[in-house]
Parts: C-alpha cells; structure tokens; sequence
C-alpha cells in the first residue's frame, strides 16, 4: 500500500536552506557542526543536515561514508560506534561528530530541518533499514518541521514504514556518468526520470541546480509538487534557480 504523502510546510518554501547548516570552516563552523547548526538558527535560515549511521545504530550527523575528508582520522563512519564518532574532532572546529538526537536538541523546532538520510550501502537498493528506523526513534515527541528525503528511494519508503507523520522527499539529480560512476548504468538511467515518486509517498523533490531543466522536474512541478534545489552557491546562480525552484538550498554566501 502506498503510504499517504503529507504536504511538505511552509516553512521550508519561505526561507533559504542552508547546506549542510551555516558552516563556515574559516570561522570554525565545519560542515554539519553543533557550531554551523546553531549559526543557521541564530540567522533564521532552515537547514539540511545529512545522516550516517554509527557502528552500533545511531543516526550521526554527517556526509561522507569515510571520516578521512572531515576529521583527522580514516575509515568508514560505521566501523566506529556513536561514543568513538562523539570523540573524534571535526576539521576547522573544537568539536567532534554529533549525534542527531543532540542535533534536535539544539535546533528545538525553531526552523525547520531537512534531513537526508545517505544511502547506506551504495547501490540504491534496498536495505536493512537499521538506519530508517533509528531516525523515527530520535524524531519520536520533536515538535518541530522535520522533512526526510533520500537520494535512495527505498530509504524514503523504509522511513515511511516507522513513521506516517512526516513528509517525505526524494533527492534527485541527472545522474551523469561522471557523477555517479560506481553507479550501475541501468540504476542511474532509471532514477534520472524519478520514476519512484509517487510510490514511495513523497511530497517534494530537491533536485540538482545544474538539472533543473530536466523533464521529470517539469512534470512534477506542473503537478504542483514543490521543487527545492542543491547547491547554490551564489546569488547569481541562486537568481536564475528561483525561476523555476520553490526554495533553495545554499552554501558559500549568505541567500
């Protein structure tokens, strides 16, 4: 049965999102940081934050697979259980990688928070859902607007089944050879057309700002589906995505 979509709020069209939260490594806000989140709800920006699952099955809010590129250490994030991954400092911070329960505690509701849950497995495919069913456990009594999306679209149905509360999105792009090469060719020329929409009860996109052109955004636009867009990053671009895009999100620049 497909799950009832539930309309993605307001507040995530009415103010900017900010990309991975206001980080800013110079000023010592890494990316996805305690520091960026409170910066983004200090400015009254929403904020995108990314979810990777811990050793021992917490959700831990960070982007990559592997700690090499955001901290002084190496190896993927889910050899290491949530209280090593707590103590392991971020690069350009004084902190280490948050918890998303500690995420929610920070943010209270005050703006709202699209959360991408990263595929766990790196084919697109179905899973053991350890990861979508720990974020339904943190987000269980959070008043706050909360919209989860995936770029797998069998994340987002997994997160359905422990949650019916919420809207639900798909992350979505061109899928381009040289973007997602180590994905099978067949997979990436189906999820080009977002065929899983409707099934997975979605309510929004966010899609690609170099792609926004694509037909199947067209058509689920005209359908009056609200379309968010990745990465602006600068008033320029951000200018000419709004011609089509509801909400942008946005690093690098203040939107």
């Amino acid at each position: 049965m497909t799950r009832r979509p539930v309309p993605l709020p307001q507040s995530f069209i009415d103010r900017p999102i900010a990309h991975r939260a206001l980080h800013d490594k110079a000023a010592g806000r890494p990316e996805n940081s305690r520091a960026a989140i409170r910066a983004a709800v200090d400015a009254g920006y929403g904020i995108e934050i990314d979810l990777q699952m811990s050793k021992d099955g917490q959700a831990m809010v960070f982007h990559d697979y592997d700690l090499s590129r955001l901290t002084g250490d190496t190896g993927p994030v889910r050899g290491r259980n949530a209280v090593e991954l707590a103590g392991i400092g971020l690069t350009g911070g004084d902190e280490g990688i948050p918890s998303f329960a500690e995420i929610l505690d920070i943010v209270a509701g005050r703006v709202p928070l699209l959360v991408e849950l990263k595929d766990q497995h790196g084919a697109m495919g179905p899973h053991d859902g350890v990861m979508e069913k720990a974020t339904a456990e943190a987000l269980e009594g959070y008043a706050g607007d909360v919209a989860v999306m995936s770029f797998n679209p069998h994340s987002v149905e997994e997160f359905g089944k422990h949650n019916a509360t919420l809207p639900l999105g798909l992350t979505t792009e061109a899928y381009k050879d040289e973007d997602t090469a180590l994905l099978p060719a067949a997979t990436r020329a189906r999820l080009r057309d977002i065929p899983d929409y409707d099934r997975v009860g979605a309510s929004f996109i966010s899609h690609d700002v170099r792609d926004l052109d694509n037909p199947a955004v067209t058509q689920l636009k005209d359908r009056g589906v609200p379309v968010l867009c990745w990465t602006v990053r600068s008033p320029e671009v951000e200018a000419e995505a709004r011609k089509i895009a509801a909400n942008v999100t946005f690093e690098g620049y203040l939107a």
